[in-house]
């Protein structure tokens, strides 16, 4: 019973800075959707985060109801055509739409335009994160470190493999090191997996070959994940710890890179998993994701933002997944009608999006369950 209660609290505790990082994402990955749909002529009627009975919300001028429902686990744009909120093809039940609003509808747009505005959604995400993190590196830059060996672990990879202290990092498996940050995100993302390393010995390039060992770590908070590490330590005199600052068109450059740092390591996990070199117990649900928020929340407004920022690109990945009832889903069907001249039929529709939402629903299942695991744990 004292296990419950505390879990209750801390997941009501949770819940606001959790709403707050969702309702950001939400909001803009839907507003991508509408801002397109409307250049590309498509009406929308609603505009809506959160799902079920609307709470507050309002008409603008141009017939769209925004509005805030009370499920509070996403979102949705339904433009004129849709027969409902994900966008299922409208049968032929539906009103009956005069010329002029047929001329808006989402079903009767070019494909190109129905294209645009289905993938504006994930493209909104991308953006919001590069955003969010160009502004934290304009305002705060990054610290960063020389990629210099200070220390070997004993009975480490790198021990084993011949890394001494002052050795710097030239390359790993031919991609180039500035930083020793670079160092730690390749080998974390690589447990298990031989790399080749080439160092700057006295002058002298030397190429060695180790495997990261599975390890696993936990942050300040007490979240574990395992990463891979070869045993090799930096300190100030020789990594020179020192803050880079950047101009408004370096931040942005470092937003891109970032975000797409992200997106790497998520793909990298994601394959692993398939083949069996990664266990799945990462893959968390909206419990953990409130339960980072909260975390991330102690620490200022700015890390909540921050993980927004991950959140975003999170999001946007998913919903280019090739799924019926997510938008790659509907980038997929469009890519058909493209090929073939006209749209998969109405059934093989009607399948694909039950297929994809039981697909969609075995994630949020398995998901919780790890969430749940991991608060147990």
């Amino acid at each position: 019973m004292e296990f419950l209660t505390s879990s209750a609290g801390n997941i009501l505790s949770a819940l606001p800075p959790f709403l707050l990082v969702l309702t950001i994402v939400v909001f803009f990955h839907e507003l991508g959707h509408y801002l397109v749909g409307r250049w590309c002529g498509i009406r929308a009627e609603v505009f809506s985060v959160g799902f079920g009975r609307e709470l507050i919300g309002f008409t603008d001028r141009h017939g769209t109801r925004w509005k805030l429902s009370l499920v509070p686990l996403g979102g949705y744009v339904k433009f004129l055509g849709d027969e409902n909120a994900t966008s299922l093809p409208a049968g032929g039940d539906g009103p009956v739409l005069s010329d002029a609003d047929r001329a808006q509808s989402f079903p009767n747009a070019a494909l190109w335009r129905r294209a645009a505005t289905v993938a504006a959604g994930p493209v909104a995400n991308f953006i919001l994160a590069i955003a969010i993190f160009a502004v934290m590196f304009g305002l705060n830059g990054r610290m960063i470190a020389d990629p210099v060996v200070a220390e070997v672990q004993a009975e480490s990879a790198a021990e084993a493999a011949g890394v001494l202290p002052g050795d710097r990092f030239v390359a790993i498996d031919g991609v180039s090191v500035e930083t020793f940050d670079d160092v730690q995100r390749y080998v974390s993302v690589r447990p298990g997996v031989a790399i080749t390393i080439t160092m700057d010995r006295d002058g002298t390039a030397v190429d060695l070959t180790l495997t990261p060992v599975r390890t696993e770590i936990s942050d300040n908070f007490g979240n574990k994940m395992e990463v891979g590490r070869i045993g090799v330590v930096t300190n100030t005199d020789a990594g020179n710890f020192r803050v880079q600052e950047y101009g408004p068109l370096e931040a942005v450059g470092e937003g891109v890179s970032q975000s797409w740092y992200i997106v790497t390591r998520t793909v990298d996990y994601i394959g692993n998993i398939i083949i069996g070199r990664e266990k799945p117990d990462q893959l968390g649900g909206p419990i953990r994701v409130a339960k980072y928020s909260k975390d991330m929340s102690t620490l200022g407004i700015a890390a909540l933002i921050q993980l927004a920022a991950v959140l975003s690109v999170s999001i946007g990945l998913l919903n280019l997944m090739p799924i019926p009832m997510l938008d790659g889903g509907h980038l997929v069907f469009y890519v058909f009608e493209a090929v073939r001249g006209r749209p998969p039929g109405e059934a093989v529709q009607e399948w694909a999006y039950r297929f994809g939402l039981t697909i969609v629903l075995a994630l949020m299942l398995f998901a919780t369950w790890n969430d749940v695991t991991m608060l147990i744990g």
